[in-house]
């Protein structure tokens, strides 16, 4: 063993140095805040501790009818000042109403005016004045507070929108409004607020279950070991029931269809065409013409032939295939570790996944806070140019514009890091993919490295090493950590590259350009089919890598070109595997779930009482059959893995061995049985 692709080792060495450096950058110049707390029009946090804000952990928008959606809101960008409250307003009342009755109603002012800018209380001023200058909205509605701000509260009362029972309201400048003008400015969170006491309902669910749900998923697992080693007893009885089965159904096809096709003889219209008939939305028409009944007869004949002889030339390869199936459960047998091995994957793709999180968020909220102008006046040409709040009022921007303010508007700023914060996304984003294909890559290689010390020790299992898996792990990471940084970031590439098409594809759905669209979707599908090769050829290169220690391109091509070779084993072996194992998750995660399904509704008698009572009884069900199905997909990702290098192995042995004393096979005796005398006898030189 030697280390191989040293410098794709170095520079993956040093990118993950500066992807820390990058974190702490954006961790000193990031602040979470800015996501949790809402920020008014000054750039304060509502609810901040030890600020005059503390007690006032909501924002309040003077005219909500500015706002054109919840996003527009959430995003901080409504045209309208925004003010920091302590509980959002409760009834509908205008600034003429209020400031017209302040002398005789105190309290009505006292209400009204912790909606105004801090320290205004004269209610002496015009109202002309206080509304160009904003510092009173000139009307508040009932609202309730939701993600931290104050919307409207809608409800429906007999298929009617209201807010307080109520359908019109005063906007405050005169007019008399209908309360559907405010549905546009929080368009859809009525929905969205329902859904709050459906959310809490399902944490309820899952409080109160979350310890069956685990019993689930551990029967899931044991299930799923059972299966496992089972397989080496029932590969190919399973596989050889659900060909037969296959025919079987097929050959029922053809008779019914033939039976329809003879029972419609002689009734009228049945002798039509389907070109007679053209297009019909009602598909049911052609069902009644026995051109369809023979056209389906004639496919499913067709099927049922090209079945049975490919089972008659692919027997042998089948034979094979299934073997190597037994083989693969056989030698999980012997390093039952490698069925564990998934956790550790697990928790590197969620270290990876928890430090790319938290450094887009500190990168999302670094910078400083920026102030724009905002105008009441349409043609006020300093409008959302950027102005400073200290010295704002000593500017001219006032006169030319009346009610003109500096307000609050994002976080950002014009130094070099802020101008390149979004190519520190994408490196972050980039680097992310790099890692996570490179954990998966070392599981592959960690795993491949083991099963291949079983094939090759020459009696099963006295001459398999001593801890196969962490051997295996160790020369991984000593000698291979190049190569599988060099095959992660092909990948990555690839993957980053779908990102962007998808992000593209995202921007321009709106767009007529058809031809635009149509490329996109076309370099959608190279794509897309290029990373499918890519891992498939990833998965073989560790694997050669795993046996001989060779760098990642040699390890590639010879992977490459020993399946090419064995082009008609590979296609037989994963179409069987694939059918197993597919079959296996479906029977776990199945089974599991009927189990859970019949507990959680009390339908079985001895655990009745035992189950708990939920709100949705689907909630702990789903969870289950989901979690039992990833459970499944984990162990049987190791068997998978096993069988592809068990069989790159076997072509390998056949290719360098003869079957000789001098160089006899190490495949099982099972496999000698298959293969038979003409292919062991030893080669002619």
């Amino acid at each position: 063993r030697h280390c191989t692709d040293i410098i794709c080792c170095v520079i993956f060495i040093v990118v993950i140095l500066g992807y820390i450096a990058l974190g702490i950058v954006a961790w000193v110049h990031g602040d979470p805040r800015k996501v949790i707390y809402p920020t008014d029009s000054y750039g304060q946090f509502c609810g901040q501790k030890d600020t005059l804000n503390e007690n006032k952990t909501i924002l309040f928008y003077f005219n909500i009818l500015k706002c054109a959606s919840p996003v527009v809101l959430i995003n901080l960008q409504c045209p309208t000042t925004q003010l920091c409250v302590s509980k959002c307003p409760d009834r509908f009342a205008t600034y003429i109403d209020v400031q017209a009755s302040y002398r005789y109603k105190p309290d009505q002012w006292n209400y009204f005016r912790q909606f105004c800018k801090p320290g205004f209380n004269n209610p002496r001023k015009s109202v002309a004045q206080v509304l160009r200058d904003e510092d009173c909205p000139s009307m508040i509605v009932p609202s309730r507070p939701f993600l931290k701000r104050c919307f409207p509260d809608f409800s429906t009362k007999n298929g009617v929108l209201t807010v307080a029972n109520q359908t019109t309201f005063k906007d405050g400048r005169g007019q008399t409004r209908n309360v559907t003008d405010l549905r546009e400015a929080a368009n859809g969170i009525n929905n969205v607020l329902d859904a709050r006491s459906v959310g809490m309902k399902i944490f309820e669910d899952y409080a109160i279950s979350w310890y069956w749900i685990l019993i689930g998923l551990f029967i899931a697992m044991i299930v799923s070991l059972l299966f496992l080693v089972l397989l080496r007893f029932t590969a190919g009885v399973l596989f050889w029931i659900f060909i037969f089965g296959v025919i079987g159904i097929i050959g029922y096809g053809i008779w019914h269809c033939y039976w329809e096709y003879d029972h419609l003889k002689g009734i009228p219209g049945s002798d039509l065409t389907v070109y007679d008939i053209g297009f019909q939305t009602d598909f049911r028409v052609y069902l009644q013409l026995r051109q369809t009944w023979l056209a389906f007869m004639i496919i499913l004949c067709v099927v049922e032939v090209i079945i049975i002889l490919m089972l008659i030339f692919l027997r042998n390869r089948i034979r094979v295939a299934i073997a190597l199936l037994k083989e693969g459960s056989r030698a999980i047998g012997y390093i039952m570790s490698t069925l564990f091995y998934p956790v550790v994957t697990f928790i590197l793709i969620a270290i990876c996944i928890s430090y790319w999180a938290v450094t887009a968020v500190f990168l999302a909220t670094s910078g400083e806070p920026v102030y724009k102008v905002m105008a009441n006046q349409t043609m006020c040409k300093y409008a959302n140019l950027t102005c400073d709040p200290e010295t704002f009022n000593t500017t001219n921007v006032t006169k030319l514009c009346p009610g003109a303010q500096c307000t609050f508007a994002f976080y950002g700023g014009e130094s070099l890091y802020h101008k390149y914060i979004f190519i520190f996304q994408l490196t972050n984003a980039f680097v992310f993919l790099w890692l996570v294909n490179f954990a998966i890559a070392l599981g592959q290689c960690t795993l491949a490295g083991a099963f291949a010390s079983y094939y090759w020790a020459s009696r099963k299992p006295a001459d398999i090493p001593l801890w196969p898996l962490f051997s295996s792990f160790g020369r991984a990471i000593r000698y291979h950590t190049g190569s599988l940084a060099f095959g992660a970031l092909i990948l990555a590439i690839v993957q980053l590259i779908r990102v962007i098409l998808e992000y593209l594809d995202h921007k321009l759905k709106g767009t007529k350009n058809s031809f635009t669209r149509f490329l996109l979707c076309c370099l959608k599908c190279c794509f897309w089919c290029l990373e499918k090769f890519l891992k498939f050829i990833n998965r073989n290169a560790y694997i050669m890598i795993a046996i001989y220690g060779k760098n990642f391109c040699t390890s590639a091509k010879e992977a490459f070109f020993l399946l090419m070779r064995n082009v008609v084993r590979v296609a037989v072996l994963d179409k069987v595997t694939d059918f197993l194992l597919f079959l296996g998750k479906i029977l776990v995660a199945g089974g599991v779930g009927v189990l859970a399904f019949f507990f959680f509704t009390q339908r079985i008698p001895v655990f009745a009482q035992e189950a708990p009572t939920l709100n949705y009884y689907w909630v702990p069900l789903l969870t289950v059959i989901i979690g039992s199905y990833l459970v499944a997909h984990g162990f049987f990702s190791v068997y998978a893995m096993c069988v592809d290098t068990l069989f790159l192995c076997f072509c390998e042995d056949l290719e360098r061995n003869d079957g000789s004393t001098a160089k006899p096979y190490f495949m099982s005796a099972s496999l000698h049985r298959i293969l038979g005398k003409k292919e062991l006898s030893p080669k002619k030189a």
